[in-house]
């Protein structure tokens, strides 16, 4: 995974690319006991919203490496709307889904959802703006 997105271990939080196309990405991610944004046995909020980036990451990431082009860092630069209706235990396993919304040159408007056993856990949406 660490070929599609610019994050390294111990900060990667997602463990398997399912689907990418233009405008949708989703990966597949299991909570692990030693990961840096778990607390008290869950996977945190902000271990969530970082998901979710890295998901929007990994899309771009293959799309890049489909053209031959390196894969770009990119940073959140807000977030709206985010709940978080219940933090998943080490164990779970999640898939998360990120849409892109409105591109506009470096920056990208997306939502993307967190789903534990086809529940929506969380969502989102986020600006993310690509280092150029």
């Amino acid at each position: 995974m660490s070929l599609l997105i610019p994050q390294q271990p111990p900060f990667v939080m997602i463990d398997t690319l399912l689907y990418a196309d233009e405008t949708v990405s989703r990966t597949a991610f299991t909570v692990q006991a030693g990961n840096v944004l778990v607390e008290g046995g869950y996977f945190t909020a902000a271990g969530l919203m970082e998901n979710m980036a890295q998901t929007a990451a990994a899309g771009a990431g293959y799309a890049a490496q489909k053209e031959g082009k390196p894969v770009q860092v990119g940073f959140i630069a807000s977030v709206s709307e985010f709940e978080v209706h219940q933090l998943p235990a080490i164990g779970n396993e999640l898939v998360t889904e990120v849409t892109v919304k409105e591109q506009v040159m470096n920056i990208s408007v997306v939502s993307g959802i967190v789903k534990r056993n086809d529940e929506v856990i969380a969502s989102c949406e986020m600006k993310i703006v690509l280092d150029e």
